[in-house]
C-alpha cells in the first residue's frame, strides 16, 4: 500500500516561506493499493496537484472518500481536474449525516453565486456511495469506518492490505465527546498494532484550552494514543494554520521525547505535502 499527502493544513489553506515544510494545502491523500486501485481522501486544496498527477498519468478509474463535508476538505472539489474529464469513473463515497448523499453536498459547493460550473455539467461518470461504519472493500483494499469526535460528525478510515494497515483520523477532539463519537479507548483499539497513525494534532497545550470542544486534538494527546495503541509509525496531522515549520518541528522533538521516556520503538513525525510512504 502506498500513501502521499498532498495537503495536511487545518481549516484554511496558507503560503509563506514559513510554510515550505510542510506546506499550506489542505488535507488531501492519495492511496494506491499493490494492484494499482486509487483511493483520494478528502478534497482539500491539496486536491488540486493530485488531480494534475492523475490526469497525466491517465488514470481514469478510482474512489474518493470523504471525512466529512467541512469546507477544508471539499474546497478543493471544484478544481480536481479529473472531474471535467470525459471518459473518467469515479465513486464517492461518505457519510453524509443530515444530507441525503454527497451528491448534494457537492451540487451545494458547485453552484451559483459560489463557483460559475454545477455538478450536474461535470464530464466524468460520479456515483455516491453513502457510508455507514460496515466494512467494504476497494480492490485488494478493506476499508473499516469509525465515527470521529467532531462537530457535525466525521468518519475515519483504517485501510488494510496484505497485513499492512494504515489509520487516519484527522479531525479527531481526544479529549472532548462529541455527539456519534467514541471515546479514546475505542479509538486506540480501532489504532490497535497499526503500521501508520495518522491523527489530529491541531492544538499544543498552550492553545487547546481557548479552544476546546472545537473538533481537534491536542498533540500530546495523540501521541499518547499512538502509544497505547502501540502504531509502529505517528504522523502528526491537520496543522493548524498559524503553525510554521519551526513550530511544528518543536511539536515533534515533544513527542520524540514523550516516546522515548515510554521507552517505545514508535516513530514520531509530522506530515507535511510531500509525505509518502509504501506499507
Amino acid at each position: 500500500m502506498y500513501i502521499r499527502c498532498w495537503g495536511s493544513r487545518g481549516s484554511l489553506p496558507v503560503s509563506g516561506k514559513q510554510f515550505n515544510r510542510y506546506g499550506g494545502d489542505t488535507t488531501s491523500l492519495e492511496i494506491r493499493s499493490k494492484k494499482g486501485d486509487v483511493i483520494v481522501v478528502d478534497a482539500g486544496t491539496g486536491i488540486r496537484s493530485l488531480g494534475t498527477k492523475l490526469v497525466r498519468s491517465k488514470v481514469k478509474r478510482f474512489h474518493m472518500l470523504f471525512t466529512h463535508a467541512h469546507l477544508d476538505h471539499i474546497m478543493g472539489f471544484p478544481f480536481f481536474q479529473p472531474v471535467y474529464r470525459k471518459g473518467t469513473a469515479i465513486t464517492i463515497h461518505g457519510c453524509s449525516f443530515n444530507f441525503p448523499s454527497y451528491r448534494e453536498i457537492l451540487q451545494g459547493v458547485m453552484c451559483s453565486p459560489f463557483f460559475p460550473v454545477g455538478l450536474e455539467s461535470v464530464a466524468a461518470d460520479l456515483q455516491f456511495d453513502n457510508l455507514g461504519v460496515d466494512p467494504f472493500s476497494i480492490g485488494s483494499i478493506t476499508v473499516r469506518p469509525i465515527f470521529l469526535s467532531h462537530p457535525n460528525g466525521g468518519l475515519g478510515f483504517r485501510f488494510e492490505e496484505a497485513g499492512s494497515s494504515f489509520v487516519f483520523l484527522t479531525d479527531n477532539e481526544l479529549a472532548f465527546h462529541h455527539s456519534g463519537g467514541r471515546t479514546s479507548q475505542e479509538y486506540a483499539e480501532f489504532s490497535r498494532g497499526a503500521d501508520l497513525l495518522i491523527h489530529d494534532a491541531e492544538f499544543s497545550g498552550r492553545d487547546y484550552p481557548a479552544n476546546r470542544s472545537f473538533g481537534h486534538s491536542q498533540f500530546t494527546d495523540a501521541v499518547q494514543l499512538g502509544l497505547r495503541a502501540g502504531v509502529k509509525r505517528f504522523g502528526m496531522f491537520h496543522l493548524n494554520r498559524e503553525r510554521t515549520d519551526t513550530q511544528v518541528d518543536a511539536m515533534v522533538a515533544t513527542s520524540r521525547r514523550m516516546v522515548a521516556k515510554s521507552n517505545s520503538s514508535m516513530k514520531c513525525f509530522a506530515v507535511g505535502n510531500s509525505f509518502e510512504i509504501s506499507l
